[in-house]
């Protein structure tokens, strides 16, 4: 049996790029999780500790949008490890990472890049 938790569409503003402009200026990016474990046992204790806390996965997922990358995939992989770290029983984890209009010619609304990872 497969338990998923998932955030969609999370909008943070942050300073993530290669170009110097990129973490001078900013620009918004959307955030996706989805993370697997079994919560099974949530559903007959409705207690908090025996499911993934979602309001701290978005604190983790703020914490580490705030450290600026030149890479998204070291911004995946830093909020990949930070979950792992804070709920052991998490097996899965797939986070999207959207630039919402990247400094490139063309009209777009972003560019994504998705990673995901069994433990």
């Amino acid at each position: 049996m497969i338990s998923k938790i998932i955030l969609e569409n999370i909008k943070i503003y942050a300073y993530h790029g290669v170009l110097p402009e990129e973490t001078i200026l900013g620009t918004y990016y959307l955030v996706n999780a989805e993370i697997h474990a079994d919560l099974w046992k949530a559903t007959e204790s409705d207690d908090l500790k025996d499911t993934i806390n979602y309001a701290l996965v978005n604190e983790i997922i703020h914490q580490e949008m705030k450290i600026p990358s030149q890479l998204l995939e070291h911004v995946i992989g830093r909020i990949m490890k930070h979950i792992a770290e804070e709920f052991k029983q998490v097996n899965f984890i797939k986070i999207k990472l959207t630039k919402v209009q990247p400094p490139m010619p063309g009209e777009m609304t972003g560019v994504s890049l998705e990673m995901e990872k069994a433990f």
